[in-house]
């Protein structure tokens, strides 16, 4: 898995968990609904870090609890 897959799946996890929409994910955080969307399909290759720091305070967990996840542990080497 790439990185940018886990961090979409991530979000998308986060999300069911705790039983809210993007739309309102969008609203907790600050972040476009939109730009949430992109970074969760292949429109948006480079998740920005400053929009997941939104994310993540949205949802109330700090950057290192959205990374502390097993998705995170095989990450696919990106350099070619």
């Amino acid at each position: 898995m790439k990185i940018k897959e886990a961090v979409a799946q991530r979000i998308t996890n986060l999300c069911k968990e705790r039983g809210i929409a993007i739309n309102a994910l969008g609203n907790l955080s600050g972040v476009n609904p939109s730009t949430i969307y992109s970074m969760l399909n292949t429109k948006s290759q480079n998740p920005g870090v400053v929009s997941l720091q939104k994310i993540c305070d949205g949802l109330e967990i700090t950057i290192r609890e959205f990374f502390d996840d097993d998705l995170f542990n095989n990450i696919e080497q990106e350099i070619e």
